[in-house]
């Protein structure tokens, strides 16, 4: 969905506030990065996670950044990979899923069987993400992502920081209490690559036969497997259930407060 920010651009107190998230943001990053190395970004190459990436690869973080190639992308999502790539003189790293799990998958529901159930649409999710992510993840300390507590229903309990004890380190969303607006008035201000879909009323892009187009009025992930209920809208990768679980927050910045995610 395009979001023409143009105006917003000349809003001097909008433009003031996504200055001092983006201040507060960047003070985590450099916290994290010094703290809780080794530290990963997972970069889905959605909008909010196009400011991460600009933020790191800009500051030269030792924040080391990874995308999961689920192997049914949509083509504009490869396109900006190889356009942050060239933006940026960095490379991601990219992680793939492993051919046995996907073909058992194949087997097991068909090439499409995750439209049949929420439980087959998950176990595909499992193949294609999640069990990249556990690669991806192993031996890291933390892992940062780009989520908003905006964005959905399942994720209006999500913390800055928090522990993830799916994969049993900790989870910084350094944009959680930023809204769609301040994501857009960044990305413009700092000219930042971002995909193409976004024009086309694409505002949450996932695999291509998973995600599709939004009506206006509709909310931001209502493209994202469509044929399920607001509340099922998660592939297993974020969880998020709000019960308070403490962490060692010597090493957490910008007074933040950790819980279970």
């Amino acid at each position: 969905m395009q979001r023409d920010s143009i105006p917003d651009l000349a809003d001097i107190e909008l433009m003031t506030a996504v200055a001092e998230k983006s201040a507060l943001a960047l003070r985590l990053l450099r916290d994290i990065a010094r703290d809780y190395a080794p530290v990963v970004f997972a970069n889905s190459l959605g909008a909010e996670d196009m400011v991460l990436t600009d933020m790191i690869w800009r500051e030269g973080l030792d924040i080391g950044i990874f995308s999961l190639d689920t192997g049914r992308l949509p083509a504009e999502t490869y396109a900006l990979m190889a356009a942050a790539e060239r933006r940026y003189g960095r490379r991601l790293e990219v992680f793939s899923p492993r051919h046995e799990l996907v073909q058992e998958f194949v087997a097991g529901h068909g090439i499409n069987g995750f439209y049949d159930s929420v439980e087959a649409r998950k176990a595909c999710c499992q193949a294609r993400k999640i069990e990249p992510l556990q690669r991806a993840l192993a031996g890291k300390q933390a892992w940062i992502t780009g989520l908003r507590a905006a964005q959905s229903p399942t994720r209006d309990k999500l913390k800055t920081v928090a522990f993830d004890h799916a994969n049993n380190l900790v989870k910084i969303s350094p944009l959680a209490d930023w809204s769609e607006r301040e994501v857009w008035v960044y990305l413009r201000a700092n000219d930042v690559p971002y995909n193409a879909l976004h024009d086309r009323n694409y505002p949450s892009i996932g695999c291509a036969p998973c995600t599709r187009a939004i009506q206006p009025g509709e909310d931001v992930r209502a493209g994202r497997w469509w044929w399920e209920t607001p509340e099922t809208k998660e592939c297993g990768l974020h969880l998020v259930d709000g019960k308070l679980t403490r962490i060692a927050t010597s090493k957490v910045g910008a007074g933040d407060t950790a819980e279970a995610a």
